[in-house]
């Protein structure tokens, strides 16, 4: 059998949003920076704390992207220490994959002159600690030129199903269960809802999202910080709290429940029944839109869930954005997801559920042009 990554390779070229006609880039690493390259101005997507000189920056959230642009043939990046896989394209075009590359210096090359705009996407997640990129660089004859900030933002919050777990892996053709290494591999989250859904609108984006993490209980009740525990902070040591006042998203989109409730209570846990757990669950999550709203006064909450573990899940969001409309918030909705395949790995949305979550919501905007009011 083919290996889950080989295929996985196959499905980011094939199978992944509408791509431009250009060809994909020369992606080699080279001994050091040439003499005389300079930094060239970076945008960022995601949330970063500033590492070295000029843009380098480590990053553990998911979906991390980073964007520069210049006149030239050629352009240079540089990648630090942390597993990570990496997509690199140019101009929108097919995206060149790095699986955990080697700390250094990569040039890419095989353009033809004129003006680019050079990406670098986060795919895989690594909770098990930070990765750092260390900035884009211009080679002599490259020329910098300005980045403008998109107009609209949105900011994803969740869990595995955010951040696309397994995503680019079809077990249906598979029919089997996916190690550990090959999650790692057919995790990409550049393809994921997020991406696909701020692409439609031309928006920046953020994926504040943890695999196996939820509002109030982690996957069959493990230990470690729950959502929005985690929340707060850059990188999940909570060494620095996360703060950027150009970060004004509007609309946040929140899908947390998969993990409170796709698994039985154990014993030891701090809910003694499943109601005792829906009231924690039901009043944590309005206690964090409210926190979200007094931080973002503009933004329109689109709430969403799958319908599996026998609808618990959708249940428990309706029963939150209830109360979120009893209580006068106004710019809230929920959207149940229905009839998700779920080819991913270990059951989770493949490509095509990707796709068609990100369509669904947005439908809703597009009918509700509300949730861009102001804009």
């Amino acid at each position: 059998m083919k290996s889950l990554f080989v295929l996985s390779v196959a499905a980011l070229l094939a199978t992944g949003p509408a791509l431009a006609e250009t060809a994909a880039p020369k992606v080699a690493p080279v001994a050091d920076l040439p003499a005389g390259a300079k930094a060239l101005p970076s945008r960022i997507g995601g949330r970063v704390l500033a590492d070295g000189a000029d843009s380098g920056f480590r990053r553990q959230w998911p979906g991390t992207y980073v964007e520069t642009r210049f006149k030239g043939a050629a352009a240079l990046f540089r990648v630090g220490p942390g597993d990570v896989s990496l997509r690199v394209s140019v101009d929108g075009g097919a995206p060149v994959a790095l699986v955990r590359p080697k700390p250094g210096v990569y040039r890419v090359a095989g353009l033809k002159p004129g003006v680019h705009t050079l990406r670098v996407d986060t795919a895989s997640e690594t909770q098990a600690g930070p990765s750092v990129f260390g900035g884009f660089y211009a080679p002599a004859g490259t020329v910098a030129l300005p980045l403008q900030p998109r107009a609209r933002q949105i900011e994803f919050i969740g869990d595995s199903h955010t951040v696309g777990y397994g995503n680019i892996a079809d077990q249906s053709a598979f029919q089997a269960t996916c190690t550990t290494a090959e999650v790692w591999d057919t995790t990409d989250t550049s393809q994921g809802i997020a991406p696909r859904l701020a692409g439609r609108y031309g928006a920046d984006y953020q994926v504040n999202a943890i695999s196996g993490r939820g509002i109030v209980r982690n996957y069959n009740g493990f230990a470690a910080d729950t959502l929005p525990q985690a929340y707060p902070y850059t990188l999940f040591e909570h060494a620095a709290r996360y703060e950027d006042a150009a970060w004004h998203p509007r609309v946040i989109v929140i899908a947390l429940g998969t993990n409170d409730f796709s698994t039985a209570l154990n014993p030891g846990e701090k809910w003694a029944t499943r109601d005792a757990l829906h009231a924690d669950y039901e009043t944590t999550y309005v206690d964090f839109v409210t926190a979200l709203r007094a931080r973002n006064p503009q933004a329109y909450f689109l709430l969403w869930a799958t319908d599996m573990a026998n609808g618990e899940i959708v249940a428990e969001v309706a029963k939150v954005a209830d109360r979120l409309h009893a209580a006068g918030e106004n710019r809230v909705a929920f959207l149940p997801m229905h009839d998700i395949a779920f080819t991913g790995c270990h059951s989770h949305p493949g490509l095509a559920d990707d796709a068609k979550i990100a369509k669904a919501l947005g439908d809703y905007m597009d009918a509700h042009p509300e949730v861009w009011a102001g804009q």
